[in-house]
């Protein structure tokens, strides 16, 4: 149904839409009739009358210009963005069994991943932004984790990359608001299994929790500390996402909001 929403012929550049949560994002968008842009460096696997794929290096300032310009040029406007993209490494402060290991931040790895979550953030919110403004409507969305309003042991980089977006959202409320602009943001938490967790990725992060990848696995499928019983469907983040770009939300700017079942420290 595209009725409630009403963003059916709205157009949206997501980042990192060719798989895991983008990809759920990508798809509800174009099922509710929007015109969707897939900002990412791989192609999707679904195609769209009302998709296009651009190839996009969202750390590279003239290469998002570049996807910004084509999609204006293709749709003569932009509603809004999903600041999607991003990649987690997970490492430890000081790996105190072997100093200096693979598993003990780097420069390199800090650099890396806050190129990919926060600068490109910064990159594609400014050059959409810039015409946000100029048409007095739109929205910005920025897909932060649970792990950025928490913290996550092994995952230090990645949540103060997520907090780093927190702050970019309730920052850029404050300057866009005046401008019927709003920025809001999407914090989710232990998802359904996606193509991004990756074996090499499954054993970083039980390295640096000092557990086997089976017993990592196992606690993702265990529910015991989340109220709601159970890990969420992408297609749950989806929902909410589609929800802060219509005008349903016309209100809400300035949060960001998580989407966990209810799990938290307590």
């Amino acid at each position: 149904m595209t009725d409630w929403l009403n963003i059916e012929d709205r157009v949206y550049i997501v980042t990192g839409g060719s798989s895991g949560i983008g990809a759920a994002i990508v798809k509800e968008l174009v099922d509710q009739g929007a015109k969707v842009v897939d900002a990412d460096l791989n192609e999707p696997k679904e195609e769209n009358e009302n998709l296009l794929y651009i190839h996009t290096d969202v750390t590279n300032k003239e290469n998002v210009q570049a996807t910004v310009d084509e999609t204006v040029k293709k749709f003569g406007h932009i509603d809004g963005v999903v600041n999607n993209a991003g990649i987690n490494l997970p490492r430890l402060l000081v790996d105190d069994k072997k100093p200096e290991s693979k598993y003990e931040m780097t420069e390199n790895d800090w650099t890396k991943m806050f190129m990919v979550n926060v600068k490109s953030v910064m990159l594609m919110s400014q050059a959409v932004g810039r015409h946000l403004v100029d048409q007095k409507h739109g929205v910005i969305v920025n897909m932060s984790s649970e792990a950025g309003l928490e913290g996550s042991q092994g995952q230090s980089i990645y949540s103060a990359t997520k907090g780093a977006i927190n702050g970019f959202t309730r920052s850029w409320a404050k300057e866009l608001g005046k401008f019927n602009v709003r920025v809001a943001g999407v914090a989710p938490g232990i998802m359904e299994a996606t193509g991004l967790r990756t074996p090499s990725y499954e054993e970083a992060l039980a390295y640096t929790r000092n557990i086997t990848v089976e017993q990592l696995r196992a606690g993702y499928k265990s529910t015991t500390t989340t109220p709601m019983g159970r890990s969420g469907h992408l297609y749950e983040v989806a929902d909410l996402v589609a929800y802060l770009l219509s005008d349903r939300s016309s209100y809400i700017t300035g949060v960001t909001i998580n989407v966990a079942g209810g799990k938290s420290r307590g």
